[in-house]
């Protein structure tokens, strides 16, 4: 909750219908913790660096909620919570591609977003509470480099 700090932080990540401020219960309730398949991504030291879940959607697994803590953003976790989520959704639905929702201000993300492979669409249908995000797309991610030690682990609390 503590990388959130401000409203605008919030929506971008959680989406306009997202409250804040919020309480511990309403963070629950509105990140849908109990609901979905919530990760977290934890290196070897075992902090807590990465958080996404994933559900299918329009016959792709869908990412929703990819956050990594603003203090470790730019070394790489972001490809390696976006990877794992993937591979582990892709299994776990039965699926072969992959979509996510970004805010359009939140241009560093876009460009891991079309690093990895997601290229922008038309969402099909409207979407009430998600206008103006863009709808991204990949048939198959795109990971290069060494993989960093890491593994998706239930969500810390």
């Amino acid at each position: 909750m503590s990388w959130f700090p401000d409203r605008h932080s919030c929506e971008t990540w959680g989406g306009l219908h997202f409250r804040f401020p919020f309480t511990a219960a309403s963070f629950r309730e509105d990140a849908k913790l109990n609901s979905l398949p919530t990760w977290s991504l934890v290196p070897e030291s075992g902090a807590q660096v990465g958080f996404g879940q994933y559900y299918q959607r329009l016959g792709r697994c869908h990412l929703g909620r990819l956050a990594i803590a603003p203090h470790l953003r730019g070394r790489g976790h972001g490809s390696r919570l976006i990877h794992e989520l993937c591979e582990r959704g892709k299994t776990e639905l039965g699926v072969d591609s992959f979509s996510l929702f970004v805010h359009p201000d939140n241009e560093r993300a876009l460009r891991l977003y079309q690093h990895l492979g997601f290229a922008v669409v038309q969402y099909p249908a409207s979407l009430p509470g998600m206008e103006g995000s863009i709808y991204m797309v990949a048939l198959r991610l795109e990971l290069g480099g060494a993989r960093a030690a890491q593994n998706l682990a239930p969500p810390v609390e």
